[in-house]
């Protein structure tokens, strides 16, 4: 790639960053364009669909993500762990509006979704197997946190408070195995819950 037009490619990744985390995902590409002092063709000879800029846009937080699982991980408690996880994962969604979205619609790729549900996937079985977190708590519930923890920050945003913190522990206190009664009907498959983030 010629100096140039990687000059572009990163100008407008930034500006996808700041565009997006002001005024969420669906926001018109021109404005983007704009932001980085390019032209929508350019935009588009680098990106040539929305969902190309959106990944690329958010690279470096799919990552991060990524760092606090292993984190969690390696946190002498399960529940410690899992409890980190989320409420960080939680942080990074309410500093950033296109993350927050982001996370409710599902990771953009096959591959780095394959990765954060490896992670996710060992986080929660350590700490159902730790005996801490529900025996029947799945991945897929972790959608459940997830939407509800999305809808709160946009709900709440203007208030600026951090009022998702709330809604998180009663969540967290619900997912404790000293809390858990039996659940009304099975959980989501991996298959349905692809099928719903298909639709997002």
């Amino acid at each position: 790639m010629r100096r140039d037009a990687e000059l572009n490619r990163e100008r407008l990744v930034a500006a996808a960053r700041e565009v997006f985390a002001e005024r969420g995902l669906d926001v018109a590409l021109d404005a983007v364009a704009k932001r980085a002092g390019v032209s929508i063709g350019t935009l588009y000879n680098r990106f040539p669909t929305r969902n190309d800029l959106v990944r690329a846009a958010f690279a470096d937080s799919v990552d991060t993500v990524a760092r606090l699982g292993e984190h969690a991980l390696g946190l002498e408690d399960p529940w410690d762990g899992f409890v980190y996880f989320v409420e960080q994962v939680s942080q990074l969604q309410a500093a950033d509006r296109g993350y927050n979205e982001l996370a409710a619609r599902g990771v953009p790729t096959s591959e780095e979704l394959a990765r954060g549900y490896d992670l996710m996937s060992r986080i929660v079985a350590r700490a159902r197997e730790g005996g801490v977190l529900r025996a029947d708590f799945t991945l897929e519930d972790m959608a459940f946190v997830t939407w509800s923890i999305t809808r709160t920050i946009e709900a709440t945003a203007k208030t600026g408070t951090a009022v998702w913190r709330r809604h998180l522990a009663l969540i967290l206190d619900g997912l404790r195995a000293s809390a858990a009664h039996p659940l009304p009907v099975p959980p989501l498959s991996r298959e349905e819950l692809a099928d719903i983030y298909r639709g997002c």
